[in-house]
């Protein structure tokens, strides 16, 4: 599959994830952030690399080596250099340094055993039962990959329960909004930015 998004030409391999609204809303919001950012979960590389070229020091990681791969021929592709991508399961492989922004858009459908895809792509979407499985062990590490004063940008659905993670940042000691959204018939999703004071 081939796209193009704010004048950046992207390829996205089998195993995947295509981009779908939910990249586009994180993409968005991620474009004039400066500084260092960390993107969890990078994909294709298009929140990424749409944050680089606005200027940021971008480190994009990602469990699923395609995606890895991918991301680094849509720089390339793109003659992206401020933006590095590497495997990792969450903030595994990531050096103790602090970031002034990090980005999430993670796995949340509920899934049952049976519902899961096979091969690497199910890491895109497999949320575990509750479709909190990896968004909880995110919300427990992120904070201290995070500056003072840096803000989190965190996809999150309806399906997943929205109200359970507000009421854990909040209570981590964070400023929590909700900046952007989208309704469909299933769901909705939202775009939540979490500020560290």
């Amino acid at each position: 599959m081939e796209l193009s998004y704010k004048g950046l030409a992207f390829r996205v391999s089998d195993g995947v994830y295509e981009p779908a609204e939910d990249s586009f809303m994180l993409a968005s919001a991620a474009e004039p952030l400066k500084g260092s950012v960390l993107e969890v979960g990078c994909g294709s590389g298009i929140v990424s690399l749409a944050c680089a070229k606005g200027g940021a020091a971008v480190w994009g990681v990602d469990i699923n080596p395609d995606a890895v791969r991918c991301a680094r021929q849509n720089a390339e592709r793109n003659s992206i250099k401020n933006a590095c991508f590497m495997a990792s399961d969450l903030f595994a492989a990531i050096p103790e340094q602090k970031f002034d922004a990090i980005l999430f858009n993670p796995p949340y459908l509920p899934t049952t055993k049976d519902e899961r895809f096979a091969g690497s792509l199910n890491s895109a979407f497999d949320g575990g039962e509750d479709g909190r499985k990896v968004l909880d062990r995110f919300l427990d590490q992120f904070d201290r990959y995070l500056k003072a004063g840096g803000i989190l940008l965190l996809v999150q659905s309806s399906l997943n329960d929205a109200d359970k993670t507000r009421a854990k940042l909040e209570a981590m000691g964070y400023v929590v909004s909700v900046v952007a959204s989208e309704s469909f018939f299933f769901e909705s999703l939202s775009l939540i930015k979490a500020s560290k004071p």
